[in-house]
């Protein structure tokens, strides 16, 4: 019996379009490509000739009736207009993070798709990788005992990354909003829903200089940072977790990410949760030493696209995919609630909430193991 496809569209054909394209065409069985857009024809063109698609324009991808599913690779402050256009013309989508740039946008598109009975995903996906799901099993198994607290800390340099995707010093570009949301989706999806956050929120020098590629027009030229640039925040999970989040884009670039889970038993050290793989560190009770946990899991490599393959993988088998419009929801109103209480100076309770998502089947390590899909993990 010849397995549906969802024939899909990808809109916007920017920086990270790539890899998604790839992987889309690649990897996942399930997904069948068919067009792309970009408001930028030479976009569109491009990967039109590279991944054997065509490209086709907005109308033409709403009034086609064959593509079920669109992924939405736009900058944040085109993610608003882009799906709820594409939700009221019927059409599941898949969106890059942020879900939106306000709780009021997003709760109106988790609205939309709602009332329309449609599927509505957003990235970061990593949660989903080799890593993470790794990390959930040995959360699920017993080996840190009870989880009491967490802590997350990300380092960048925004001025450097404003001149190289000037979509991050606008709306929805921010180091908590752009990067910091992989840290947040990860806790959440391992420690499960906040009831409530507080913190501080700023943006430090916001007028800077272009300075770091004096071959392009703008070298010299000021600019404004408009996004947030540094973030230090505490959140209480409704398990009674405590968390602790620390975002800095006002220093060096080399990153150093540092996410831990400390409970009664050890102590869980987890990679950089912008990747999908990474070494994983375990210290027990009673000893110095950390100890590698080997994978459980597949998707080690960069599997961008990975958490829109399983929600195409959920609209055939007609089940809640794993990276919902629930959990962005909530991991966006956690950082906007720390802006919130840093602009007001109280706790900010959250209104949110979602369900833990089942982790993916053990031993599908990157190879076919139960049937002839190569995500065979994910149906």
């Amino acid at each position: 019996m010849t397995m549906k496809k969802i024939k899909t569209a990808v809109v916007g054909c920017g920086a990270i379009s790539d890899i998604y394209l790839q992987n889309m065409t690649r990897m996942f069985s399930i997904l069948e490509v068919a067009s792309c857009h970009d408001i930028r024809p030479e976009a569109s063109q491009k990967a039109s000739e590279k991944y054997g698609i065509a490209v086709m324009t907005m109308e033409e991808i709403i009034a086609d009736t064959s593509i079920e599913l669109v992924v939405n690779l736009t900058a944040p402050n085109a993610h608003y207009p882009v799906i709820s256009r594409l939700l009221k013309a019927k059409k599941h989508v898949y969106t890059e993070k942020p879900l939106a740039t306000s709780m009021e946008n997003a709760c109106d598109l988790v609205r939309l798709a709602e009332e329309n009975d449609l599927y509505l995903g957003s990235a970061p996906d990593t949660f989903l990788g080799a890593a993470f799901q790794t990390a959930r099993w040995a959360l699920d198994s017993g080996l840190l005992g009870e989880v009491t607290s967490c802590v997350a800390t990300l380092n960048r340099d925004g001025g450097l990354m404003a001149e190289r995707f000037p979509y991050t010093a606008k709306e929805g570009g921010g180091i908590a909003t752009d990067v910091g949301i992989y840290y947040v989706t990860v806790l959440i999806s391992l420690l499960g829903p906040v009831s409530e956050a507080c913190g501080f929120s700023d943006t430090l020098q916001k007028e800077r200089r272009h300075k770091w590629f004096p071959s392009k027009k703008e070298f010299g030229s000021t600019y404004l940072i408009e996004s947030e640039n540094i973030m230090a925040g505490s959140l209480r999970f409704k398990s009674g977790v405590m968390g602790s989040l620390h975002f800095n884009a006002n220093t060096i670039q080399n990153e150093v990410p540092y996410i831990a889970l400390y409970g009664t038993q050890g102590i869980l050290y987890l990679p950089d949760p912008n990747h999908f793989g990474g070494q994983i560190r375990f210290q027990a009770k009673g000893t110095k030493e950390t100890i590698a946990l080997n994978a459980t899991h597949g998707y080690a490599e960069n599997s961008r696209g990975l958490g829109c393959a399983e929600m195409a993988w959920s609209i055939l088998k007609k089940r809640t995919p794993r990276a919902d419009k629930a959990m962005a929801l909530h991991g966006l109103e956690i950082i906007l609630g720390i802006m919130k209480s840093s602009a007001t100076n109280k706790f900010y309770t959250m209104t949110s909430s979602f369900e833990r998502p089942e982790p993916l089947p053990r031993g599908y390590l990157g190879y076919n193991y139960s049937c002839s899909e190569e995500e065979s993990a994910l149906a």
